[in-house]
């Protein structure tokens, strides 16, 4: 630990911090009744003056590693103004959190982690529910059922809103759904039936329905012997349509590995409706994927009558079975029949987003019945900061003109909006991405005819680290968001996607080891590059709108406040537009989030009234992101490179390292030290390649800290707890040209100064 001309009492402070002698041991032992208080305070007092000695002289003779910065001032990596760089989010909540989360002292202890910009998060369509952004509005069917409008007249405050589960869902689960609901398409109820999105015909799309093929796809988990299917074919029904099975692994997550092909006699070319038995072959074959593929429509008209045209268009299919038929003519089902999650699976392409007032499902401590807040109340409790949000549109499962209405609602309220994001995870939903591109277009013109000047974009994809891949079309080609820029390539409308947007959530919550942490650099540089090589335009910036460690333990630890800061930074210094926190509002108390795991992912713990109780690491973290690495106002930080040569027998970078040059003149390194038991000391040098000299700071330099010498989690389930529970250790001191800092073992530094 070499500080040049550093204060004693600074040196003492930082090495007992350090050595844990202030911090989480004396703290236990008083709290296990091992230690009285006074002994504790005696056990300090006594080593401190022997500390503070030990603590300047074993620097001096520490060997020091070094962080250097390109400081070359025409290498700036980008730029961005914190307040809209730096973000979070409001996502659906609990109904009866609502009024808890958006009181002024709760949004207050909110605001006071730094975040800027909020991106609202549609929750929604992850469950395959039709969103009701404006409890008012219109039925298409004049009995009061059918597709919905909101009412984009401005009236009474909007203080909830909500969503209803479709009815003629094909999806036993998907990315959003995990165990609730269940299929039509094997409830064992023929009076049920799945439907196609009518959007995806010719009746919208324009184009033939053969180049927006529908389908579904039964999951019998294992490889079993088939040789049958059986249709219970509701209207409409498909006239063209073919049975396949996959040759690959998984035919639903891993769906570049592998294709469908078409069983001997799976090809139908003059359906007829009502129940098809269809011998697939002359023997039975082991397969544990199905898909029949849908590529032309009878065009009739389904139950609810034939005065709307979005009725008689599409496929629908009242009940599925597969099995084997013997030479007798019995049909073996292999499939369960249930309405529930123990049904066989099955998959969808798409869902009619057809509903009816009784869909609306209400149960008060539920995610999947609760609480989209109400835009008015978004944009008038203070959450926003005034500042312009980004707002979604419900598009999977929405229509055109309930989404036109909902920004013209806003734009009357004369709410300030940045961007629109257009639909939620469309990858987690399963859908082909020429499905998206086409939905895309179509709602893009309608939002447009509200506003030409809308900033419109997606895909939202789910958190992911690799490129998402879809089954290989007639090119092979696999990538998905490359299909979807060629989609929109082809009809000449590139133009009307305004940003690329995606979620990130690199780990799997149940299992995050420590040494997760020296992957996140390369995730999130890797995934934006995977975007830019797809085909993504050079102008087209990129949004991280949903972000964390998604953890249980680990993201309420040091672990999650280290992850913070190397994604946001990291995503800065890889040339993203805004990156934002997930999720800003305390959520809920502490869960299971894993078999054995209890914990949130969120800067707040909170007790079973949704109050807030205490603050996780990541606040911390978000506190030193966005009011000492950044400075807090609405000005250009110009981002450099920064690395250090800390490493460990295995290679893994120890210590990360990201420099800004911020309007106030001041260099602001941020560096996170990744090894959990040993503190590093480094030198930093800020390079010129112009000038092929290195520089150093100078005079008096900011040190803030914050580690697991300041926060330690204690698990305990529900009643987990943190002590030492913050805050970050500040000092000030004066370098010189040869000084060197020492970064305690698992800890974020801000150093903050001039260079010479």
């Amino acid at each position: 630990m070499r500080f040049h001309e550093m204060e004693i009492e600074d040196a003492m402070h930082l090495h007992l911090i350090d050595s844990g002698l202030a911090g989480p041991n004396c703290a236990d032992g008083v709290a296990n009744g091992q230690w009285p208080w006074a002994a504790c305070a005696a056990r300090v007092c006594v080593l401190v003056f022997c500390l503070a000695v030990a603590a300047l002289a074993i620097a001096g003779n520490a060997k020091a590693q070094t962080v250097r910065v390109d400081a070359t001032a025409s290498h700036v990596m980008n730029s961005f103004s914190p307040p809209y760089a730096l973000g979070s989010t409001v996502d659906r909540v609990p109904s009866n959190a609502t009024d808890e989360f958006f009181k002024p002292s709760q949004i207050k202890q909110i605001l006071s982690a730094g975040w800027g910009v909020i991106s609202y998060r549609q929750n929604t369509e992850l469950f395959i529910q039709a969103w009701h952004w404006n409890p008012k509005g219109t039925w298409s069917d004049p009995s009061g059922r059918g597709y919905f409008t909101g009412d984009s007249t401005p009236t009474g405050m909007i203080r909830h809103s909500y969503g209803y589960v479709l009815r003629h869902r094909g999806f036993t689960r998907n990315g959003g759904t995990e165990d609730t609901g269940f299929s039509s398409l094997d409830d064992g109820n023929l009076n049920s039936y799945w439907k196609s999105n009518p959007y995806l015909t010719k009746a919208f799309t324009g184009e033939d329905d053969s180049t927006h093929p529908q389908w579904v796809v039964i999951d019998l988990e294992s490889k079993q012997d088939v040789n049958a299917i059986r249709i219970a074919w509701a209207e409409p029904y498909a006239r063209a349509y073919q049975v396949q099975y996959w040759t690959g692994e998984d035919a639903m997550d891993e769906q570049g590995s592998g294709e469908w092909k078409s069983f001997t006699s799976g090809l139908v070319t003059n359906g007829k409706g009502g129940v098809a038995t269809i011998r697939l072959g002359p023997t039975a074959m082991p397969v544990r994927f199905v898909r029949v593929l849908m590529t032309q429509s009878s065009d009739t008209c389904d139950s609810h009558g034939s005065s709307d045209r979005r009725d008689c268009v599409g496929y629908a299919i009242k009940e599925l079975y597969l099995g084997t038929v013997d030479g007798g003519g019995r049909f073996k089902d292999l499939l369960r029949h249930s309405a529930d999650q123990h049904q066989t699976l099955t998959y969808c392409s798409s869902v009619d987003p057809w509903h009816e007032p009784s869909d609306l499902l209400v149960a008060p401590d539920r995610m999947e019945s609760g609480d989209q807040p109400g835009f008015d109340l978004f944009f008038t409790s203070g959450i926003t900061r005034g500042l312009p949000a980004m707002v979604p549109i419900a598009m999977l499962y929405g229509t055109p003109e309930d989404s036109a209405a909902e920004i013209a609602y806003l734009e009357k309220r004369k709410y300030p909006i940045s961007y629109i994001e257009m639909g939620e995870e469309p990858d987690g939903q399963y859908m082909l991405p020429e499905d998206y591109a086409a939905l895309y277009l179509q709602w893009a013109a309608a939002l447009h005819r509200v506003d030409p000047s809308l900033r419109l974009g997606g895909p939202v994809f789910q958190g992911v680290t690799e490129d998402i891949k879809a089954w290989p079309d007639a090119q092979g080609k696999t990538s998905w968001f490359g299909r979807f820029l060629d989609y929109l390539r082809a009809h000449g409308r590139l133009a009307d996607l305004s940003f690329m947007s995606f979620e990130h959530y690199p780990y799997d919550g149940c299992e995050t080891p420590w040494k997760n942490l020296y992957e996140e650099p390369k995730l999130i540089t890797h995934i934006m590059q995977v975007w830019r090589d797809d085909g993504l335009p050079a102008g087209v910036p990129m949004f991280d709108t949903e972000t964390n460690a998604h953890g249980g333990e680990a993201s309420v630890d040091i672990f999650g406040a280290l992850w913070l800061g190397d994604s946001f930074a990291g995503f800065l210094t890889a040339g993203g537009k805004a990156t934002y926190y997930y999720h800003a509002l305390p959520y809920s108390p502490p869960h299971p989030a894993c078999k054995n795991s209890w914990g949130t992912y969120h800067m707040f713990m909170v007790n079973k009234d949704y109050e807030i109780t205490s603050r996780t690491s990541q606040f911390f973290a978000a506190q030193l992101i966005t009011q000492e690495w950044a400075e807090p106002v609405n000005a250009e930080h110009k981002v450099f490179a920064a690395a250090s040569d800390a490493k460990d027998a295995e290679g893994h970078v120890l210590v990360t390292a990201y420099a800004l040059l911020r309007p106030d003149g001041q260099w602001s390194l941020m560096l996170i030290n990744k090894d959990y038991n040993d503190a590093h000391t480094m030198k930093i040098a800020f390079h010129d390649d112009e000038s092929n000299t290195d520089r150093s700071f100078s005079g008096p330099v900011a040190v803030i800290t914050f580690g697991k010498a300041q926060y330690q989690w204690h698990p305990a389930r529900k009643n987990g707890y943190a002590r030492p529970d913050g805050p970050a250790v500040r000092s000030v001191v004066n370098v010189g040209t040869d000084t060197s800092f020492v970064l305690p073992a698992a800890s974020m530094t801000i150093l903050r100064g001039s260079i010479n």
